[in-house]
């Protein structure tokens, strides 16, 4: 309906330029919005006001020769000017009516569109690195890209979902270390003292201990050996994260190939625990890439940008001139020691996403990626690649509260609530819904005794709590002696004719514009948002009304508006990733 609405809109300014009532110009698309005030009519547009600052010309003047034109439309029973060059469209017949004819007609393909069906879109999220448990951090952007992704699906785009797997590089290395230091220990226990810029949680001496009874002491090292290796380096004038890269060199020197094992075992390990993390928290992808397979194409872009100029040779590393497309300083792609850096990996893989023909791509990183932006963009322009074509959503941190107390987080400390603990306290669903509440951008934080709350009060359980209601409605009716068949109950469904009745039909008539909008804005919070006042209307609905009255016409057309807002409330709860219980 919206759409055609807006065909019509769009399309009579023409009308007004062939009957010469308009200059020739050209006009933006309008804004076609719902009124917030029902006596507001149906539909609001902003045509006028559009068409004159382009024309130069009296909003008003121009508003009254839209409406003289678009009078004569059936669509519309009528049409109003308002305020300085707004115009309000009441539509003709009983439109929320058909409302119900829809969704129960749709059902669960109820909201979806297929407009945007040419348009691909990757969508990248969650890739954290593979050296811990996910936590609550993590899960905020894991909701997110999940609810957005399954939004923009409904609304149409072909969407394909990747989680990045950083599987090389020195944050692996140091994941390794890790591990085979505690493996030291627990060959031979003793008070090795463990650097505090390697990774110390729990997770650490389980994958230690496996690899003790894998390998028993095959990978053993005495401490001796370690400790001349590590002075003969220059250990002692060392800082403590150089000090880390010596304890990786040491460790793959004499360790040799069988580094690998320890390298190999703690990826699987930890890459492991995070799929099926993910998996329980209803988050897939369509594939999870590695950065170890492209590997081979750094050299390319590498050489790419050298042919472009944008690369440049300084105390033997390679660095690239981001400074020329914006960014604060130039970065290193390739150290003086040969190795490429992690921004010369990213490079490659945004190379790789754009030769997939994507029309649009969406990252979805934590805030403290914020300045990362800036030298991505700068590497694609470089690499004469449209820059704009790339959307970056920066997810703030959500920070767990336990009363007054706030939790702290330290991923190398092994200090943490990871997402499991959390999904184990509160639920998947709490935790789904209550990620995807406010913005990305915006700081969250977490109220644990809310979220397990069963109160209006806690929005998700208000909003369950309104689709199970509506389940009860129906399993009451063969106690009450009422049959139900809802082709006949949809020929009554006329007698829908209360204030609270035609507002719950509006509500369910601006879902699939909520959808389209919560995609085009990459904004899954609206979904929530939108859920939430849908229950807040049916449950204002049914305590004001009797829905199982004894007039059986009156009793279907209610029966068929209460399956109406339950398929709506099943529809949007999905996509967030949601269950809709039938019984709470």
């Amino acid at each position: 309906m919206k759409q055609n609405i807006i065909q019509i809109i769009h399309d009579s300014p023409t009308q007004l330029v062939s009957n010469d009532e308009l200059p020739s110009i050209e006009w933006n698309t309008p804004q076609v919005t719902r009124p917030k005030e029902a006596s507001h009519g149906d539909w609001s547009t902003n045509i006028a006001l559009v068409l004159a600052k382009v024309a130069k010309t009296n909003p008003q003047l121009i508003a009254d020769k839209l409406i003289t034109l678009m009078s004569e439309r059936p669509e519309f029973s009528k049409i109003e000017k308002a305020g300085p060059g707004f115009i309000n469209f009441f539509l003709a017949g009983n439109p929320q009516i058909e409302v119900i004819q829809t969704i129960l007609s749709q059902q669960t393909n109820y909201g979806r569109s297929t407009k945007d069906a040419d348009e691909k879109v990757h969508i990248e999220y969650v890739s954290a690195n593979p050296t811990g448990p996910l936590h609550v951090g993590h899960g905020r952007g894991a909701a997110y890209g999940a609810s957005l992704t399954n939004i923009m699906k409904a609304a149409g785009y072909q969407v394909y979902s990747e989680y990045y797997i950083n599987d090389a590089g020195r944050q692996m290395n140091i994941l390794a270390v890790s591990v085979w230091l505690r493996y030291l220990n627990l060959c031979t226990p003793n008070d090795r003292p463990f650097p505090n810029k390697i990774y110390q949680g729990d997770y650490v001496i389980t994958i230690a201990e496996q690899l003790k009874n894998q390998h028993k002491d095959a990978l053993f090292i005495e401490d001796a050996a370690l400790e001349e290796q590590l002075q003969s380096s220059g250990w002692n004038d060392a800082d403590e994260e150089t000090r880390v890269d010596l304890l990786i060199t040491a460790c793959q020197s004499m360790l040799g190939e069988r580094f690998s094992l320890v390298f190999g075992l703690g990826l699987d390990n930890i890459l492991s625990d995070i799929k099926q993390d993910l998996a329980q928290f209803h988050v897939t992808y369509d594939e999870w890439f590695s950065e170890k397979s492209i590997a081979d194409q750094i050299p390319t872009v590498v050489k790419k940008l050298q042919d472009n100029g944008h690369i440049y040779e300084e105390k033997r590393a390679l660095w690239f001139r981001s400074t020329t497309f914006g960014d604060d300083k130039d970065r290193v792609v390739i150290r003086d020691n040969g190795q490429p850096t992690y921004f010369a990996s990213d490079i490659a893989y945004h190379y790789n996403k754009y030769q997939r023909g994507y029309d649009k791509i969406v990252n979805i990183w934590g805030s403290d990626h914020h300045g990362y932006v800036a030298r991505v963009k700068a590497a694609l322009t470089a690499l004469e690649l449209d820059p704009d074509k790339l959307a970056v959503q920066l997810v703030q941190f959500a920070i767990l509260y336990r009363g007054e107390e706030r939790v702290p987080m330290s991923t190398r400390s092994g200090s943490f609530v990871t997402l499991r603990e959390l999904r184990d306290e509160v639920g998947n669903d709490a935790t789904r819904f209550f990620y995807v509440t406010r913005k990305v951008e915006q700081h969250m934080d977490f109220d644990l005794e809310l979220a397990k709350s069963q109160s209006k009060d806690n929005p998700i359980y208000y909003i369950q709590y309104a689709h199970a209601r509506i389940c009860s409605v129906f399993e009451k009716i063969a106690e009450k002696g009422f049959t139900w068949d809802q082709a006949t109950a949809l020929t009554h469904i006329e007698l829908l004719t209360e204030e609270r009745e035609l507002e719950l039909l509006a509500k369910m008539a601006e879902y699939p514009e909520v959808i389209e909008r919560s995609a085009q804005l990459c904004e899954p919070h609206g979904l929530a948002h939108y859920l939430r006042d849908l229950a807040s209307d049916f449950h204002s609905y049914y305590n004001s009304t009797i829905v199982l009255v004894d007039d059986a016409a009156q009793r279907n057309a209610r029966l068929c508006l209460s399956l109406a807002a339950k398929q709506v409330i099943a529809n949007g709860l999905a996509l967030l990733g949601v269950s809709a219980p039938e019984k709470m």
